[in-house]
Order: structure tokens, then sequence, then C-alpha cells
């Protein structure tokens, strides 16, 4: 790997969620040296922060579970297995999806061994606060954490936040929600303690009981056919997505009150179990994660933007990085999902330019950031993808160190499946 002298690392990668673990992990494979910030105490973005229990991606649809998605991600799975977790593909009763179930402390304990084991050095309770750019070069970040801010050089970067942290402070034009700036819905997943541990969901039962909370109910339940509710590894909790909420922008005043609203709405909903569903007379409530589960913010501009025709088709490509598998999964009205599913051979291809900023030559995108309209990113946002296209933009920014600014797809597909990547 060449270096200027002068630079404190190759890449640093901005975000310790899904795509910034498969960004950092697969920079540290391509021999670069790594700096991973991320704004909370542990890795593992919305697994670990918001409860979301499941990886959505890895698999494709269909009567058996087809991988769609390797390399870092299958090291992932293969950690959380020698941990305790059967890691084992699950088919969700309600939407006939293939998910692996996970355990969010043994997935962070599983994190800090995996990049330690790499070499990466990590940052925890850090946010990448400002960023220097020259032309069409960034040049470095500024990285606020517990003691004070540290001005960091890199030769390349990669933005994995999820909000387009980085693009945004690089100067990279954004659009925020659809193109008429409207966003998805927020979940607050929630788990739940103190059920019977032979306890099987009645969901006729169940939806019974949403139909008479809702006709005079003070948090109407918009999944009315129960939601998703699954029993967890590990705690035997039980894990459910059933507390949605719109949200109308990106203001601090806004997530507050959804925040709030979802707590209220996840002690209301315990209680109506408690009272009404045999089994749960001793449940309470676990938890309802960090923050609430958020879709969708800032979308920066990327060299290409795929769109929901090439998903519709399962378009695939010779430029391709990464495996898409997820079906189109849209959060327009709070509660109630579509799900589209993709057509040709059940997956499609994101192209490499889908993953690389506009206007910046040396920062690539990994995960919710990539470009795509809003019906393909109702599909590329899940964390399997994430998984995927995160690592390929810490291969691409690796590579193009490696290669004195080089940008050479092939190189980078070559590297990806060195590493176990499904392309």
């Amino acid at each position: 790997m060449k270096r200027r002298i002068e630079a404190d690392y190759d890449v640093v990668v901005c975000g310790g969620g899904a795509a910034g673990i498969g960004a950092a992990i697969g920079a540290a494979k391509a021999g670069a040296r790594v700096c991973l910030a991320e704004k909370y105490g542990f890795l593992g973005g919305a697994a670990t922060t918001s409860q979301v229990l499941a990886y959505c991606g890895l698999f494709q649809q269909g009567k058996e579970p087809v991988q769609a998605v390797g390399g870092v991600a299958q090291e992932v799975v293969e950690e959380l297995r020698a941990l305790g977790l059967d890691g084992k593909p699950y088919r969700s009763e309600t939407t006939g999806n293939w998910i692996v179930l996970l355990d969010p402390e043994v997935l962070k304990f599983a994190f800090d061994r995996l990049v330690t084991r790499y070499g990466i050095d990590v940052v925890l309770h850090t946010r990448v606060a400002a960023a220097t750019r020259t032309g069409r070069r960034l040049e470095a970040v500024t990285l606020a954490g517990m003691d004070g801010r540290r001005h960091v050089v890199a030769e390349a970067f990669v933005d994995a936040s999820g909000d387009a942290n980085l693009a945004m402070l690089g100067g990279e034009t954004y659009r925020v929600g659809d193109y008429e700036g409207r966003l998805q819905a927020l979940t607050l997943p929630i788990r739940i303690g103190g059920i019977a541990p032979d306890l099987r969901i009645d969901r006729q039962r169940l939806q019974e009981v949403i139909a008479r909370y809702n006709e005079g109910g003070a948090y109407p339940i918009h999944r009315t056919d129960g939601g998703i509710i699954i029993r967890l590894p590990v705690s035997r909790d039980m894990w459910w997505m059933t507390v949605d909420l719109d949200i109308k922008d990106l203001t601090s005043e806004s997530f507050t009150r959804a925040e709030m609203a979802g707590r209220a709405m996840a002690h209301e909903y315990v209680g109506l179990l408690k009272r009404e569903m045999p089994g749960f007379e001793d449940a309470y409530l676990v938890a309802t994660g960090p923050q609430v589960g958020i879709r969708e913010t800032r979308h920066p501009q990327a060299r290409l933007e795929l769109t929901g025709a090439e998903v519709a088709a399962g378009r695939q490509s010779k430029e391709g990085i990464a495996r898409a598998a997820w079906p189109v999964e849209l959060h327009g009205e709070a509660g109630r999902p579509i799900y589209t599913s993709i057509g040709g051979d059940g997956y499609f291809h994101v192209p490499y330019d889908a993953i690389r900023a506009a206007s910046l030559d040396n920062l690539w995108y990994g995960g919710r950031v990539i470009g795509a309209d809003p019906e393909a990113y109702g599909s590329i946002r899940v964390m399997g993808t994430a998984f995927a296209t995160g690592q390929a933009a810490g291969v691409a920014a690796a590579d193009s160190v490696d290669g004195n600014q080089r940008i050479d797809i092939e190189s980078v597909r070559s590297r990806l499946v060195e590493q176990g990547a499904i392309l």
C-alpha cells in the first residue's frame, strides 16, 4: 500500500454500522491503514442503536434461502456463531423474507473482536465535525470526541453514516427524503420480557385484540395484522415491530416528539398485551433501544442513481460491485409497509458509480447513502445490502490509494471476490 508521508491514514470511514464495518474491514483487508469513527459508544448501527434485531438482505426471497451477500457479512455471521448465535436464515411468517436474528450484546462484542483483529483504529463517542476540501478532493476531517477536536488527514474517505454527514460537510449536494421531500416513517422496535417460555403467538387473537383497541385506543395500531413479532435468540424476549410514527422533517423538534411518542406507545401496547393476550400476564418492556429506528434522511448526489425500474427487472451489470436482494420495502405511511419483489434472478447489481460521490474524487458511499431513487432506495437501505456496498466502498477507497488515485473497476471487483464477496 503506497502512502503519502503526511497522511495519518489511507482511509477514514464515517459511521460504524453495517456499511461502516464492511468498509473498514474491506479496506483493511486490502492493505489500507484505516480509521473508523462512530458517534455511539459501540458499533453496529441500527441493529444496536435501534433494536433492528434482524439482518435483512443477506438472502434472496423464495422458498429456500439463496445467499446474496458474502464477504464481511459472512465473517460477521461466523463471528456471531462463535459467540453462541446460530446465524441461520429465518423466514418471517409475516413477510416471507429470509432474515438472520440477532442479539445486540453479542453483536457489539462480535464487532469489537473483528475490528481489533484487523488492526482498525476505532474512535467511539466521536463525530465527524468538519471536512477540508480542495477542489475535487477531501483532504482531512475534524473528529470531535470526548477529548476535544482532532484534525485527521487521509487519502480516501467513506461516508457510511447513513445520514450523509461526511458528504454534506464536504460540500456534496443532497436531497432530503424522496423527490417531494417526504420521509419514510419511523419504527421503534421493542423487546418484551416475562413471557411464558413455551408461548406461541396466537396471531388471530392478537389481530382481534388490536381491532378492539383501535376502536378507541389512545394510539391506534396501524399494523392490524399484528406486525412482526418474533422470539429472539439468547434472551428469548419477544421482538415486536408495531410502534410506527410519521416524521415530516429532520429537525431536532420532530425527532424529540417522535422519540417521546414512541415510548408512550410502547408502554401502552405492552399494557394491552398484558391485559388481553394469554401468556403475557407477567410481560414487561425490556427496552426501546437507544433511539428510534430511522429509515431515511439525506441522499447525497452520486455519479449514478439506481432506479426502481432496474430493481424491478433484476438488472445485472459488468460494473456491479454488490448484489442487492431485499424486495423494495416502502414505508410512505406509518405502519403500512408495501413490498415489491425483485425481478429477474431475484437480485440486482449495484454499479460502481452508485457508490462514488458526484463531485469528490476520493469519497465513496456505503449503505443508505448510495445513489438510488426512492423506489430503489427501498431495497438497498437494509443492513445486509449495506455490508456489501460498504465493503465495496472500502475496497475501492483502498484500491485508489494503492494505485495513486486510480479508478479501476476491475481491480475493485477482483479484490472483492478475493475477500469472499458475492458478485
